[in-house]
């Protein structure tokens, strides 16, 4: 196929996305300087803590190191099985309490 004589070529994605932050970018970065991704990780420790979740997960890895062997179980095997159910059993209301935040935050930020 030739390149038209009147129109530079189309740049590819990977450059294009390389020059311009994504707007998931931009937040994270507004996030991090303002100190209030390190409040929203805070706070959705907290809530994690009070909801039980975390003794939950912590159960959910004793079981799993019983089962394979305490020898046998390493860091990432843990990280690797654990992290599905974690991510699952978040409760609701957490989600939409963090959820409610980030909002908040983006409306101040004027994002």
């Amino acid at each position: 196929m030739r390149a038209s004589i009147n129109r530079p070529p189309t740049p590819d994605a990977d450059e294009e996305a390389e020059k311009e932050p994504s707007l998931r970018e931009i937040i994270n970065i507004k996030l991090i300087e303002s100190g209030e991704k390190e409040k929203l990780m805070e706070l959705l420790r907290e809530r994690l803590i009070e909801c039980g979740w975390r003794d939950e997960m912590k159960a959910l890895c004793r079981a799993y190191a019983r089962k394979k062997g305490r020898n046998n179980v390493t860091v990432d095997d843990l990280v690797h099985v654990i992290t599905p159910k974690g991510r699952a059993s978040v409760p609701d209301s957490v989600k939409a309490e963090l959820l409610q935040r980030i909002r908040s935050f983006l409306m101040s930020a004027a994002l």
